[in-house]
C-alpha cells in the first residue's frame, strides 16, 4: 500500500497551478507525488568561501523534478519490501574488496560516529569514526539500535550503489550536482546559506548541524543529536526541505577537484566529469555528496553550506549519508518556463 503524504508535501508536489481549488489532478502530477518541480534557468553556483574544488561558475539548467525531502526510512522500507534488496552495509565484504584485512575480521557493517571522551586533533578523523559490525539502515548505531519511531527520518547507511538501486525501482535518478545545488539554493544566488546570509534569523537554527565542541560534545541547540525528521526545519524558497544539514546526499556525478572546468563558460545542463579523481586517494573512484549533515559545524565542517562539496567511493556507507531523487519529465500543466 502506498504511504500517504501529509498535505503540505502533496501541495509541494502539485505545484501552485495544479493545487488551485477545483482543478483536477493532471496525470503527470500524480506521477510526481512527493516531488517538486524546479523551473530551471541560470544561476551562479559554487563556494562563497573560496573552496579550491568549488569555484564560482555559471550554469543553465532545464527544468526538472526533485524529491521535496530526503528519502525517508519508511520510503526505503517500501523499496526493500518490494525488491528484497540487500544494502552494501548488510553484506560481508569479500577478501578482494579489502585485501589488507584478515578474513576472520570481515563483518557486515558500516561507519558510525563515536564521539571521543576528550579533545582530539581535528586532523585525525579516525578518532571519531568507528567501523561497527551490524550497523546498517535498520540499525543506525549498531545491532542493538533500531529506527522504530523514525519513519520520517532520512534513511542512512546507504551507499551510492544502494541509492542507485532505489532510484531505478522508483523510476527516478540521482540529481546531477548542478541540479542539486541549483535546487538547494532556492533561487538565492551567491548567498552563504540556503535561507540567506544570516546564520540565525530570529535567533533560530535553520538546519540540523553540530553545535558545541566538535567532536566530543554536542550541545543540541537545534534540538537534535543525530538525524531529524525530514521536515523538521523550514523549507527553502523552492519548497525543498533538508538541503542543509541532516544527512549528506549522493549526487550522480563523479568527483574531481577540477570538475567545474575553468568556470568561465556557461555550462548548460552539466553532467559532471567523465572520470573520477581525488588527489587524496588517486586510485579510488568517487562520487559527489552534497548538503552536509548533523555532524557539520563551523569549527570542523562547513558542508552544510550549499557550495561545499564532499565525495566518497560508491560502496561507502555512513551514519550521516542519505539521498534524494530527481526525475527528467515534463513540467506541470500551466507552468511558466524560465525566462533567464
Amino acid at each position: 500500500m502506498r504511504r500517504l503524504l501529509p498535505p503540505f508535501l502533496l501541495l509541494a508536489a502539485l505545484g501552485a497551478q495544479d493545487a488551485a481549488p477545483g482543478k483536477p489532478l493532471a496525470k503527470a502530477v500524480e506521477e510526481h507525488v512527493g516531488m517538486t518541480w524546479i523551473v530551471g534557468g541560470e544561476a551562479v553556483l559554487g563556494s562563497q568561501n573560496g573552496d579550491r574544488d568549488a569555484p564560482l561558475h555559471r550554469v543553465k539548467l532545464d527544468g526538472f523534478w526533485i524529491d521535496t525531502t530526503e528519502v525517508t526510512n519508511a520510503q526505503f522500507a517500501e523499496f526493500i519490501k518490494a525488491t528484497q534488496y540487500v544494502t552494501d552495509a548488510e553484506k560481508k565484504p569479500s577478501p578482494e574488496d579489502v585485501p589488507d584485512v584478515p578474513q576472520d575480521q570481515l563483518f557486515a557493517g558500516s561507519l558510525v560516529f563515536t564521539p571521543p571522551p576528550e579533545a582530539v586533533d581535528l586532523r585525525e578523523f579516525w578518532q571519531w569514526w568507528q567501523f561497527t559490525a551490524g550497523a546498517d539502515w535498520r540499525h543506525p548505531t549498531g545491532p542493538k539500535s533500531s529506527i522504530e519511531g523514525k519513519d520520517d527520518h532520512p534513511v542512512v547507511h546507504v551507499s551510492w550503489r544502494d541509492a542507485q538501486a532505489y532510484c531505478k525501482w522508483a523510476k527516478k535518478r540521482l540529481p546531477t550536482e548542478a541540479e542539486w545545488e541549483f535546487a538547494a539554493r532556492g533561487g538565492l544566488d551567491q548567498n552563504l546559506y540556503v535561507w540567506g546570509n544570516e546564520q540565525l534569523p530570529k535567533k533560530k537554527w535553520q538546519a540540523n548541524i553540530f553545535q558545541g565542541t566538535f567532536p566530543q560534545q554536542n550541545t543540541l541547540e537545534d534540538g537534535f543529536g543525530t538525524t531529524a525528521p525530514v521536515t523538521a526545519f523550514p523549507a527553502n524558497r523552492f519548497g525543498l526541505y533538508g538541503t542543509s544539514g541532516n544527512v549528506w546526499e549522493w549526487c550522480e556525478d563523479f568527483y574531481r577537484p577540477d570538475g567545474y572546468g575553468d568556470g568561465k563558460q556557461l555550462a548548460v545542463n552539466p553532467k559532471g566529469p567523465a572520470t573520477s579523481y581525488d588527489p587524496m586517494e588517486p586510485g579510488a573512484v568517487k562520487h559527489v555528496m552534497r548538503g552536509g549533515s548533523f555532524l557539520c559545524s563551523d569549527v570542523y565542517c562547513l558542508g552544510y553550506l550549499p557550495g561545499t562539496r564532499m565525495k566518497s567511493t560508491p560502496d561507502t556507507s555512513l551514519c550521516h549519508t542519505g539521498f534524494r531523487c530527481a526525475r527528467t519529465a515534463p513540467a506541470p500543466a500551466g507552468t511558466t518556463p524560465a525566462t533567464k
